[in-house]
């Protein structure tokens, strides 16, 4: 949880984020300028989390890329401008970003997230991963579980994207209405008191206290499909999920995601990998057809926007404590094009 009891609004701030203030409270608000995070990967999807969190007025934002811009990126990172094509993509970022919010500090890192350790991320009350393999997420997510750090994972692949959160253990407050019964008496008229007594219901609208448990990710990608609780699930799980695992198979066997530029040989690599990956979770090849594959290259700008929109939406309800967060991943499926919220591994 960020702590904001330390945190003073400005005069200055309070103009900026007048808006803000009035939406969701003083509160939240100390809270979003107390949060510390870092966000790893700075291609489309990373650039629309940033712009919405520095946007929103978080205290600190730490981008961390070891690759350098490239041509490639010209369809969705407009953060880093054209003329920064071979150099860091997190240093060329840094000017249009902090440019959004000055009040935020903005900083970029060109090390590889691989080499840092549990000190380094000690200092951040939520670490966002993007762009990076499976096994570097498992590794992220499971030192963030080991600190009490909150855990976003999400990646944008053609018109696909994902995205998932581990909040460990996550307390937050929901308005709900309820209605209180109000008895109307009788006239007095001699009938029984049955008909005379009419109940209205007054709507009343009260602040409650929830909590929510999440799982690793290494938890949610291990499921047992075959298993009598899952198998049931099977047949109206979206195949997003599904979608996800071929994917984590296929960067593992090649090394990076599908290219345009190896269209393909690659499409061709996914129909195996995904014949021998649902194979092996006891799904049935058919829950993902050769469409989906055929729509998972490059880094589309409006599916970056949609899944970025909905991470920066997420995380400003975690920071806040308000309303319920996604529990646990988040997918926008590529051929029905809309998003599928789903609880797996629990």
């Amino acid at each position: 949880m960020v702590e904001q009891d330390k945190v003073q609004i400005s005069e200055q701030e309070a103009q900026l984020y007048d808006r803000q203030i009035r939406l969701w409270g003083l509160d939240a608000q100390k809270r979003l300028r107390a949060a510390k995070i870092c966000l790893i990967g700075m291609r489309g999807l990373g650039c629309e989390i940033a712009k919405n969190l520095v946007l929103a007025g978080i205290n600190s934002l730490k981008m961390m890329d070891e690759n350098n811009v490239t041509e490639e990126d010209a369809t969705s990172q407009f953060l880093a401008p054209r003329d920064k094509i071979g150099t860091n993509r997190a240093e060329a970022s840094l000017d249009r970003l902090q440019q959004l919010n000055p009040m935020v500090e903005v900083t970029a890192d060109s090390s590889k997230s691989c080499q840092k350790d549990a000190d380094f991320f000690k200092q951040f009350d939520i670490v966002i991963a993007t762009t990076c393999p499976k096994e570097e997420l498992v590794r992220l997510n499971s030192i963030c579980r080991a600190e009490k750090i909150m855990f976003f994972a999400g990646d944008v692949m053609g018109f696909y994207g994902f995205s998932f959160m581990d909040l460990i253990e996550h307390e937050y407050v929901e308005e709900e209405k309820q209605h209180a019964a109000k008895n109307q008496e009788g006239d007095g008229d001699g009938e029984p008191d049955a008909k005379k007594a009419k109940v209205t219901e007054e709507p009343v609208t009260k602040t409650v206290k929830k909590a929510m448990t999440f799982v690793s990710l290494a938890e949610a990608l291990k499921v047992d499909w075959s298993s009598e609780l899952y198998a049931k699930r099977l047949r109206r799980m979206d195949p997003s999920f599904f979608l996800l695992q071929v994917l984590f198979a296929f960067q593992s066997e090649v090394g990076r995601p599908p290219s345009p530029s190896s269209r393909a040989e690659d499409l061709d690599k996914l129909k195996e990998v995904r014949d021998k990956t649902l194979a092996s979770m006891s799904v049935p090849a058919t829950k993902i057809t050769d469409e989906y594959l055929s729509l998972l290259f490059s880094e589309l700008s409006p599916v970056c926007a949609i899944v970025g929109g909905v991470m920066g939406q997420e995380i400003i309800k975690t920071i806040s404590n308000k309303d319920a967060p996604h529990n646990n991943f988040f997918f926008y499926n590529p051929v029905d094009s809309c998003g599928v919220v789903e609880t797996i591994g629990y």
